[in-house]
């Protein structure tokens, strides 16, 4: 039995979307929250430093502080996760994903310390691509119930 797809316009729909908001977060990344360069280059090479010290010590700041790093983190790449899968199909294997995702956000965590506009943190890496992962499942599990594949009209 042949699997719908998108049709045409569902996928030039959510085309314009991952791009207009993939410039949106780019544009939060660097200039947003009153970024400006800094004097110096900050960055953690050490895995799970971070988020270590947010659980840590999490209590003793703002909880909006702790929220945003860590959750935050991945919520907001959980799009990419959700709608990649269905624009590219071979982003719906699981390591393919995971290896575009991880060499395209090293680049912005690269260019974030580099520019002096954030810091070079592994920790947003592995926070970044947990929030791509669950949207990769909850597309998978999507895609499998509703037989939905990229090519074909839906």
């Amino acid at each position: 039995m042949k699997q719908p797809v998108l049709s045409a316009a569902w996928r030039n729909l959510l085309t314009v979307l991952i791009v207009v908001y993939t410039l949106l977060l780019l544009y939060w990344m660097f200039l947003g929250f009153g970024r400006s360069p800094g004097s110096s280059f900050h960055y953690n090479v050490i895995p799970l430093r971070t988020i270590r010290l947010y659980i840590q010590y999490g209590w003793t700041m703002s909880p909006k502080i702790w929220i945003i790093n860590l959750f935050g983190n991945m919520a907001v790449f959980i799009p990419f996760g959700l709608l990649l899968p269905l624009l590219i199909q071979k982003l719906q294997l699981w390591l393919v994903l995971t290896a575009v995702f991880v060499s395209s956000i090293l680049v912005v965590e690269w260019a974030q310390m580099l520019l002096r506009v954030g810091s070079f943190d592994v920790d947003d890496v592995i926070l970044n691509t947990a929030g791509v992962w669950i949207g990769w499942l909850i597309s998978s599990i999507w895609r499998e119930r509703t037989g939905i594949k990229r090519g074909t009209k839906v």
